[in-house]
């Protein structure tokens, strides 16, 4: 049996601020649909991810700004630090760890990423 991980909810105070934000970090917006006065559905995938996340009105019960360590993975963590600088996002230093080297960013609520290379740069 396949089981495969392909939407996670993240929970924003402001639906546009987040769009906006996550179009900067460089995720394609798949969907923005205003189902009812009580939905409206954004679904945003990273590229070249079979997982998106999805947020909005009526989306998740989570407080804005609980989810915390969400992981996307690259191949060249100093491209990424550049590029998501180069788009305005408030990245740290780059972090080598024996695991891999990563950058870290929020999102406008405070919702935590953390950007992997999965091999460290000195090796």
């Amino acid at each position: 049996m396949d089981i495969k991980l392909e939407l996670i909810g993240v929970p924003v105070t402001d639906i546009d601020r987040a769009k906006a934000f996550y179009e900067r970090v460089g995720f394609h917006a798949d969907h923005d649909v205003t189902v009812s006065e009580a939905i409206r559905f954004v679904q945003m995938t990273p590229p070249g991810s079979a997982c998106s996340i999805a947020f909005g009105k009526g989306i998740t019960e989570m407080p804005p700004g609980s989810l915390d360590n969400m992981q996307v993975v690259v191949d060249d963590i100093e491209q990424a630090h550049a590029e998501l600088t180069d788009r305005g996002v408030d990245v740290g230093a780059i972090d080598d760890q024996p695991w891999g080297s990563f950058v870290y960013f929020t999102d406008p609520d405070g919702n935590r990423w953390a950007v992997q290379q999965k091999t460290p740069r000195d090796q």
